[in-house]
C-alpha cells in the first residue's frame, strides 16, 4: 500500500444578496454572499472533499451532511478541524493542498495570505504548503453571470 494518497473535491454555491460571503475561512467583503445550510464556505469544502477522499472516507455531505441541523449555520473552519480529526484517525496528515477558485468577483489576491494561514494552522501544515488560485470564466455560464461560485482542491496525504 501506498504511503501518499491524493484526493479531489469541488464545491459549488449559489450566490446571493444578504449572506456574507467566506472563502477559505476568511469573510471577504462583497455584495453578495454563497448560500448554504452552513455558512457555504466553498473553498474550506472542496478542500474537505479532497482530504475525505484521499482518505477514501467518502465526502462531506456523508459527515456533515446538510440535513442535520447541528450543521445549520456551521462555521466551516469547524467542518475543516473536523475531516483533519478524522483523516488523523486514519493515520493520515496532509502534505499540501492546491485550490482553485472560479468566480468574476471579487478579487480575492488580496486575502489569499490570510486564507492560506487559516488553512494551513487547521490541517497542520505550513502556509506554503496551501496553494489557492483564483479564476474568472470570463462571463460564461453561472459563474460569469455572478449567480454562482465554485472551488476545486486537491489535497496530498502521506501515512504515518
Amino acid at each position: 500500500m501506498s504511503k501518499l494518497r491524493i484526493g479531489l473535491g469541488v464545491d459549488f454555491h449559489q450566490l446571493v444578496e444578504g449572506r456574507d460571503f467566506w472563502l477559505g475561512g476568511v469573510l471577504v467583503p462583497h455584495h453578495q454572499g454563497a448560500l448554504g445550510h452552513s455558512d457555504a464556505d466553498v473553498l474550506l469544502h472542496a478542500i474537505c472533499d479532497a482530504m475525505l477522499g484521499a482518505a477514501a472516507l467518502g465526502d462531506i455531505g456523508t459527515h456533515f451532511p446538510d440535513t442535520d441541523n447541528a450543521y445549520k449555520n456551521i462555521d466551516s473552519k469547524i467542518l475543516l478541524a473536523k475531516t483533519t480529526e478524522l483523516i488523523a484517525a486514519k493515520g493520515y496528515s496532509v502534505v499540501n493542498v492546491d485550490a482553485t477558485l472560479c468566480l468574476q468577483a471579487p478579487k480575492i489576491k488580496p486575502y489569499v495570505p490570510q486564507m492560506q494561514s487559516v488553512i494551513a494552522k487547521l490541517i497542520g501544515v505550513t502556509e506554503e504548503e496551501v496553494s489557492i488560485k483564483a479564476t474568472t470564466t470570463e462571463k460564461l455560464g453561472f459563474v460569469g453571470r455572478e449567480e454562482g461560485v465554485v472551488a476545486y482542491a486537491s489535497a496530498l496525504l502521506e501515512k504515518q
